[in-house]
């Protein structure tokens, strides 16, 4: 047993039941988090199924699908005979969310896009339509994004209609919104929020951004007005809660 190790059943334990989330899943983010700090160094061998059954006072089964998912995302390995090890680090290559707009005209430079869905509508978000004037019309579009191959966020956008047109609409295929939107319309903006909360993955969501079911994700919604109040654009975003980092300037 480490020192962590021992300064936590001193303690009392962890304790998985105060949260809703499955306890194989809390266990692999607990695991995943001790092989990002070095707790559990690259190379080395982690405490057998028993151990770490008794540690977290969990089924053996449930401890085997924890470390299952941790096989899956190439940070472990079990050898026969010898034991599991750390097999690699998770990647800390985070999307950093910009707080500004300067910045966030290009966070998402360098990404691949895909479009998931498409139409237009009249319908805005109900949390959306408190902020302005609706627009007669939107583009509403869907997409994955992706880095080095692997999905990090699913993006949804209402697009005032007229500005869509003017993008021209092929660009909103394949290249981030934001940088789009200010150059046919930053003159026209006159207000933009962004709201940042923390959820997790549904079944969809952990499909597509290939994360377990239940796991963190951050729910980021933007919105931009124009200097009469008409809402311009309206953005939803879901990020893997792994794939992400907020950085403020304090002093």
């Amino acid at each position: 047993m480490t020192a962590r190790s021992a300064l936590r059943s001193a303690a009392g334990g962890t304790d998985l039941s105060r949260s809703p989330v499955a306890r194989y899943i809390q266990l692999a983010t607990l695991f995943r988090n001790r092989i990002a700090s070095g707790e559990w160094p690259v190379g080395g061998r982690i405490p057998n199924v028993d151990q770490l059954a008794a540690e977290f006072a969990v089924a053996r089964g449930t401890m085997r699908e924890a470390l299952g998912i941790l096989e899956q995302e190439g940070l472990l390995e079990r050898m026969r005979a010898k034991g599991t090890f750390v097999r690699s680090a998770p990647d800390t290559h985070a999307h950093k969310l910009a707080i500004d707009w300067q910045s966030l005209i290009s966070a998402h430079e360098g990404a691949k896009i895909e479009v998931l869905e498409q139409r237009v509508t009249a319908e805005l978000p109900v949390a959306v339509r408190q902020k302005g004037t609706p627009a007669p019309k939107y583009q509403m579009m869907r997409r994955l994004h992706l880095r080095d191959g692997r999905p990090y966020l699913i993006a949804q956008f209402y697009l005032e209609y007229e500005l869509f047109t003017e993008g021209p609409p092929l660009q909103f295929r394949r290249l981030p919104t934001l940088p789009i939107l200010h150059r046919i319309a930053g003159h026209r903006i006159g207000r933009a929020w962004q709201m940042v909360t923390i959820g997790t993955a549904d079944v969809e969501v952990a499909g597509m951004l290939n994360i377990p079911l239940n796991a963190p994700v951050a729910l980021v919604d933007r919105v931009a007005i124009d200097k009469d109040g008409v809402i311009l654009y309206a953005g939803h975003g879901i990020y893997r809660g792994d794939a992400i980092s907020m950085e403020i300037e304090l002093r």
